[in-house]
């Protein structure tokens, strides 16, 4: 029987594809649990330097959570579905690797969490993003701590409270992604992204981004002082004497992620 979602690595890429395109790429509590698996093996394994999150087919990156599915569990059941699907968005936004959402189609509801949880998000210009739980008389509560950490406040709550789908410029001009590139294009700009972060500093790029995530939380002195302490242990690592001296001598640098 076919996965809900599938794992695969090449050139030292982890790609998780979202794998139901005839429903959209709906997100189904099975998704959510291998999801949970393929991340915590790609963290465990060196070979993977970049994690790449997508749908499969050319309509749909993700339309959300499988509506179905929620309905007639009993509360324990339902409660423990929807906290694995926080506990994701966090381990995504927490993820050690960078990560990179290739948005091929829909974005919308769960979908945008995922998206709004990645690094860098590159989507088609065809693309259409949004909140639309509203319409179906729900909202979009987890992802919307996302939503503020990326989207002005009065723009996301026009978002939220209309329930209206949004292009791809309307969702860049918003802050909800980095790039758009015309459908013949993604693959090309995706791939051109991940092997330019396969070829960067593996150590550099876990420490940075643990500081990041937890200065972001703290006060401006104590988030600086984090950050100068993670500069010094990043400045002591194999990596970081390689890359300078490759920059003095004119070369490509050779990482090792020590």
């Amino acid at each position: 029987m076919d996965k809900d979602l599938l794992f695969e690595i090449n050139n030292g890429v982890g790609t998780i594809i979202i794998n139901r395109a005839p429903q959209r790429n709906a997100i189904s509590p099975s998704a959510i649990e291998l999801f949970h698996n393929y991340l915590d093996e790609a963290e465990n394994n060196d070979e993977v330097k970049a994690i790449c999150i997508t749908g499969d087919g050319e309509k749909a990156f993700c339309s959300g959570a499988e509506l179905s599915s929620a309905m007639g569990k009993g509360d324990e059941e339902e409660k423990k579905t929807f906290q694995s699907y926080a506990d994701l968005l966090v381990k995504i936004s927490n993820y050690p690797k960078p990560t990179v959402a290739r948005v091929n189609g829909y974005c919308l509801a769960g979908g945008t969490g995922f998206m709004l949880a990645c690094d860098i998000v590159i989507a088609r210009s065809d693309a259409k993003f949004g909140t639309p739980e509203v319409n179906v008389g729900l909202f979009p509560l987890m992802i919307g701590a996302l939503i503020f950490r990326n989207v002005l406040r009065k723009k996301a709550m026009e978002m939220i409270l209309l329930g209206e789908k949004l292009s791809a410029d309307e969702a860049l001009n918003m802050g909800m992604i980095t790039r758009v590139v015309s459908p013949e294009k993604l693959d090309e700009e995706v791939n051109s992204v991940l092997l330019s972060l396969t070829e960067k500093s593996p150590i550099a790029m876990r420490l940075g981004k643990s500081a990041f995530n937890k200065a972001s939380e703290m006060s401006l002195v104590d988030g600086v002082k984090h950050l100068s302490e993670t500069l010094s242990k990043v400045v002591k690592t194999d990596d970081a004497r390689e890359g300078i001296t490759a920059f003095i001598e004119k070369r490509k640098p050779s990482f090792t992620g020590r």
